[in-house]
């Protein structure tokens, strides 16, 4: 057996998740069902990451042990040619070692969400932006969002369903920027709790649009209760970027 990180890219508007469920098709369960039919059974791939219905990948990293021999641009090719056309690509392959975890050995993961800020409908970018009408003022969303990084209680910032024994996070960046109608908030932290992130883009947005002010946020944070969050962000504008490793394992 040999363990492999695959770099995964995908559209996640088909499917209930990254993670395999009982109410629909999982890009997990795309890429086990895509080496099933390379001979290799009973095959079990492990994300970095579970990603929600909706929600995208540039970078998604997962790891899985396969019992052929493959070379790294052999089993890539060979697991694309099996997923078109479905919107799902392995971008890179590494043979890595055998206690190398796509999930555990992790040090960071890093979002992207992206709102397209503009009166006129989205004709290219539906399912992959949020788009918001109203103008929003991305400096007074950047300075609330300063106020969210480090670590806190963020029970208010996580799901109900979110299964994690601690809402205590550290959040190492948090920012906000324009580029003509393309508002894009980044978030960076060694993990992140269930709906987190599109919970901090939602009320991001409340502050672009001046229903909060950036002190809002801050209260919000404080009352440790799911009832003071805004609405959470639909899960279109997110996108997982990068996730990131140990320098020692030459990734």
């Amino acid at each position: 057996m040999a363990r492999f990180f695959l770099t995964i890219e995908y559209h996640g508007g088909p499917y209930v998740g990254w993670q395999r469920q009982d109410n629909g098709l999982s890009i997990q369960e795309e890429i086990e069902t895509a080496l099933m039919k390379l001979d290799e059974p009973d095959v079990l791939v492990y994300g970095a990451g579970r990603t929600d219905a909706g929600v995208h990948a540039l970078a998604q990293i997962a790891h899985v042990d396969l019992k052929r021999q493959w070379t790294e641009n052999k089993l890539r090719e060979a697991i694309n040619a099996k997923l078109r056309p479905r919107p799902i690509a392995i971008m890179q392959t590494r043979l890595v070692d055998d206690d190398t975890h796509a999930r555990f050995t992790a040090t960071g993961r890093h979002y992207l969400y992206r709102i397209i800020n503009r009166r006129p409908f989205l004709a290219l970018e539906q399912g992959k932006a949020w788009h918001v009408k109203a103008p929003l003022d991305e400096k007074q969303m950047h300075e609330a969002a300063q106020l969210l990084t480090g670590t806190h209680d963020f029970t208010t910032y996580r799901s109900t369903r979110c299964q994690s024994k601690s809402p205590l996070k550290t959040l190492d960046k948090l920012t906000v920027s324009r580029n003509g109608d393309v508002v894009e908030i980044r978030a960076s932290a060694r993990s992140f709790l269930h709906n987190q992130v599109r919970s901090l883009a939602g009320v991001l947005k409340k502050v672009g649009d001046g229903s909060w002010q950036p002190e809002d946020v801050v209260t919000a944070l404080e009352a440790r209760n799911r009832d003071a969050c805004a609405p959470v962000a639909p899960p279109d504008g997110l996108y997982l970027t990068q996730v990131d490793y140990p320098r020692s394992l030459n990734l």
